[in-house]
């Protein structure tokens, strides 16, 4: 059974940081592509940051240079350092796992909630 479980969200006040840690079991993690997306109230959920298989990373404009993206394959976790963190990067944090296996295999956690607020 495949499972991610997302933590470290939280409330935070404007221009303080979090880190969120996602583990995962039940893959193979080395060979998946780790993404962290986010979705606020009626918004769609976006794609915040991803790192492949190989270790390239992508952000979305809004977190280059605030969030960096890392994995440890040793402890099947993906991490989403955030820092200058701003109210309009509230939303729940998911984390999401991408590999071709036996046809493309997608999985998703439950989501955290990042909350940031004076």
């Amino acid at each position: 059974q495949v499972q991610l479980v997302e933590s470290g969200g939280g409330l935070v006040q404007p221009g303080g940081s979090l880190r969120l840690s996602c583990a995962a079991s039940g893959i193979i993690f080395s060979i998946y592509d780790m993404g962290w997306y986010r979705q606020a109230p009626g918004n769609k959920r976006e794609l915040v940051a991803a790192i492949r298989s190989v270790g390239s990373t992508n952000y979305a404009d809004s977190v280059k240079g605030r969030f960096t993206i890392s994995r440890d394959n040793a402890k099947n976790t993906v991490y989403l350092q955030m820092n200058s963190l701003k109210p309009e990067d509230t939303a729940v944090y998911y984390c999401n796992a991408g590999a071709y296996v036996l046809g493309y295999e997608e999985y998703w956690g439950q989501g955290t909630q990042v909350t940031v607020s004076s």
